[in-house]
């Protein structure tokens, strides 16, 4: 590979794709902020111990780990929860109950690439701390229809599939399973939909017939209906189906899970998540145990899901054009005043010609060009999306201007 390319699946951020990225993130922390949630973050590097205590020595293959100089096992996080059980378990007593809490990280797994997974990406985690009622099920899920309502996503592009590891639990339990086959089960049930049905009943053994009839009736439970009334309740039920084919592969979830999936069935999973309530105690050396649930939303796949809803991001809200040389002192003084008020402004380093200077306005999407030439002490007020010109005295030009920085009016 040559040196002057990223490393595979890893991505370079040009000004575009970096525009890209940060509208996902505003929208993200627009929402979540709406729902009550309060921004944090954990380090990037942590033990590999905390990854392998939560899922195991398998979880190594995964990780870009490494000894680093003090000749300690570290990992990049390949995902925030270990992380958060441990904040949790050590801070808990410093916040007040129920926790709802977000974050948007860097995370990254050693996995081979592919459409819609790479080997770094970012992600959005919203978790809900210390609140056992179905109440915070219906919040959470509300919160992940909503912000992909944010993107100006209907029920038309995307389904929230939602399920309940107990109703497997308790159907494992009425067939004699034992409890230490369980998650062996529960990871065939969930890879059921991307391996073949010979495969999958080849897993199950005895338990094939009576799941593909599960899957071929449907079932729900009263929690599930409840979960879905709530939502209802809200205006929210025509973006949730109830599938208990979602079982979420993951070990640690103990109730309620659920996956967004765009409605054509092209993509990846767009985001998923549930309830984990026994894992804080398990990852923390005190033992806390408290209730908990989150959801994960990466990047990737939504960028593909959104890509054609992207609007270019305007650059400047100003351009400067200094016609003539001799009022270029004039021209940066207004510069840093419109600066100073907010303003986004730019204008030319060296002298160039008019033409260039206008088209440069264009390139950057200004909404305004403001020029210095001949008419000083007045300047020319040009309005590049209507053609539109005034002259105002150059002292006067502040109320010309419109009030809000983003010139978004």
């Amino acid at each position: 590979m040559s040196a002057m390319q990223p490393l595979p699946g890893f991505r370079d951020f040009l000004p575009d794709d970096c525009a890209a990225r940060n509208y996902i993130f505003e929208k993200w922390r627009e929402v979540a902020r709406r729902y009550g949630f309060v921004e944090w973050d954990g380090p990037v590097l942590e033990p590999t111990e905390l990854y392998k205590k939560k899922s195991g020595n398998e979880i190594v293959g995964q990780l870009f780990n490494f000894t680093d100089k003090g000749e300690r096992e570290v990992a990049l996080r390949p995902e925030l929860t270990p992380t958060l059980a441990r904040v949790v378990a050590a801070h808990e007593r410093e916040f007040r109950k129920p926790l709802k809490w977000f974050s948007i990280g860097q995370f990254f797994r050693y996995e081979k690439q592919q459409r819609g997974r790479l080997r770094e990406h970012y992600q959005l985690n919203c978790d809900i701390i210390g609140e056992s009622d179905l109440a915070a099920d219906v919040e959470l899920v509300a919160l992940a229809i909503d912000i992909l309502r944010g993107f100006g996503l209907t029920e038309k592009d995307f389904v929230v599939r939602i399920s309940d590891r107990e109703f497997w639990t308790d159907f494992l339990r009425d067939k004699n399973v034992p409890e230490e086959r369980w998650p062996e089960m529960l990871q065939t049930i969930d890879k059921s939909e991307r391996e073949s049905r010979e495969k999958t009943a080849e897993k199950l053994g005895m338990l094939a017939d009576p799941v593909f009839e599960v899957f071929n009736k449907g079932a729900t439970s009263a929690k599930l209906d409840n979960l879905v009334e709530g939502l209802r309740a809200r205006g929210l039920a025509e973006f949730v189906d109830v599938d208990v084919r979602i079982v979420r592969g993951l070990a640690y979830y103990t109730g309620t899970v659920f996956e967004v999936f765009d409605r054509g069935g092209k993509l990846r999973a767009i985001a998923g998540g549930g309830r984990y309530d026994n894992l804080i105690a398990q990852l923390s050396d005190n033992a806390v145990s408290m209730p908990a649930l989150g959801f994960a939303m990466g990047d990737v796949v939504l960028g593909e899901l959104i890509r054609g809803r992207l609007q270019p991001e305007r650059k400047i809200d100003i351009y400067i054009v200094i016609a003539k040389e001799t009022r270029r002192a004039d021209a940066l003084a207004q510069v840093q005043q419109l600066r100073d008020r907010g303003y986004r402004v730019d204008f030319p380093l060296t002298s160039a010609k008019v033409g260039k200077q206008f088209q440069t306005a264009e390139d950057l999407g200004a909404t305004l060009a403001i020029l210095y030439g001949d008419e000083w002490p007045q300047v020319k007020i040009k309005t590049l999306a209507t053609r539109e010109e005034k002259l105002v005295s150059h002292q006067e030009l502040s109320a010309h201007l419109p009030a809000h920085p983003s010139l978004s009016s």
